[in-house]
């Protein structure tokens, strides 16, 4: 609008000049021939040449702001044609499409990129439930493969129901029990309808639990475990249990992607107002394009290696979605591929004073 108006007012002064001496100075001149005194022929010619002025300068303005009003609402319609275009091919599952800026202003800049910025994450979202669905067949299918099998053969004589067979189909029951439990606790700690038992714990005391739980296996795969909480660290607000599944899925993630003959650290310490505990290894690692990655659900930075490992692939997930429900943050750094990985998870401390009160926390 504010455009339409301006070129108006200069397009009505542009022929105001042009037009308004000229019929002055002829009316002035005719007038220079017929009777009569200068003053009342000054003031003819004014009006004359006013009115005649008036009504170019007018009919000009008026032209030129429709036709610029028409340009303008021209290219904000094409802008947002196109921008509606790319909508809905979105809606329709053109994921790959952009919206180009259209350049006639920041709110459709900031619209276009907004478009871009769903479409990427819609394409993202899209290509991690094609592979979640890819992913939970897979650990379907091997633990109902195998009872099926072992089922099939009881019934054909072919195997007898001994403790090694009960144990077989114990165990991938077991898996499929496990499959389905870690799926519902990410389900309920994203939802928010997972209930906390906050406490008063020691972090050295969630640090040695973590330790003397995995020792066994650590020791089994040749992978040192060390533990270390610095002095001065305080005690932190929060589920017990919990907090224990945390620091459990990230070193039991830790020793699947640690080669026998490293090294895993297990430390706390207090950081500002935050209780730090940390998973350091000296693993595969992670390039630096999968890091922002790897806390989401089945998200697999090597696919055929993650499965021979035995993961559910929901772990880290577990692990985000828990520090979050206790108003934490989680983050992982890498310096690349063969050179270890550290995850990183922050909990509030817990309050020191007479004023602490235990439901203070409460989420």
């Amino acid at each position: 609008m504010t455009l339409v108006m301006l070129c108006g007012v200069i397009v009505a002064w542009l022929v105001a000049q042009a037009v308004g001496p000229g019929v002055f100075r002829d009316h002035m001149e005719r007038a220079s021939h017929e009777r009569g005194s200068v003053a009342a022929h000054a003031v003819e010619a004014f009006v004359s040449a006013s009115a005649v002025t008036l009504a170019a300068a007018l009919t000009a303005a008026v032209a030129t702001s429709v036709l610029t009003g028409l340009l303008v609402s021209r290219r904000v319609a094409s802008a947002l044609r196109n921008m509606a275009t790319v909508a809905t091919q979105v809606s329709a599952g053109r994921f790959d499409v952009r919206a180009e800026p259209p350049g006639i202003g920041s709110e459709f800049d900031d619209l276009a990129g907004a478009i871009n910025a769903m479409a990427e994450r819609l394409g993202r979202n899209d290509a991690m439930r094609r592979r979640l669905m890819a992913d939970i067949a897979h650990e379907l299918r091997t633990p109902v493969a195998t009872i099926s099998g072992y089922l099939d053969a009881l019934d054909d004589g072919v195997e007898v129901l001994s403790p090694a067979t009960t144990e077989v189909l114990r165990a991938q029951a077991s898996r499929l029990t496990r499959l389905t439990d870690d799926l519902g606790a990410v389900m309920r700690a994203e939802s928010g309808t997972m209930a906390l038992d906050l406490v008063p714990v020691d972090p050295h005391e969630l640090i040695e639990v973590c330790a003397e739980s995995v020792r066994t296996r650590y020791e089994q795969a040749a992978v040192a475990l060390v533990t270390h909480v610095r002095p001065g660290t305080p005690w932190i607000m929060a589920d017990r249990d919990r907090v224990g599944q945390v620091l459990a899925n990230l070193v039991d993630n830790a020793l699947r992607h640690t080669p026998a003959g490293g090294t895993v650290r297990l430390t706390a310490e207090s950081h500002a107002a935050v209780v730090r505990f940390a998973v350091a290894d000296t693993g595969e690692g992670i390039e630096a394009e999968h890091l922002p990655y790897v806390f989401e659900r089945f998200y697999r930075v090597d696919v055929a290696r993650d499965r021979g490992h035995g993961g559910s692939g929901i772990g880290l997930a577990i692990v985000r979605a828990l520090v979050l429900a206790h108003g934490g943050t989680v983050s992982v750094v890498s310096p690349g591929a063969g050179r270890g990985t550290t995850f990183v998870v922050d909990l509030p401390a817990r309050p020191a004073g007479p004023r602490w009160h235990p439901f203070s926390l409460a989420p």
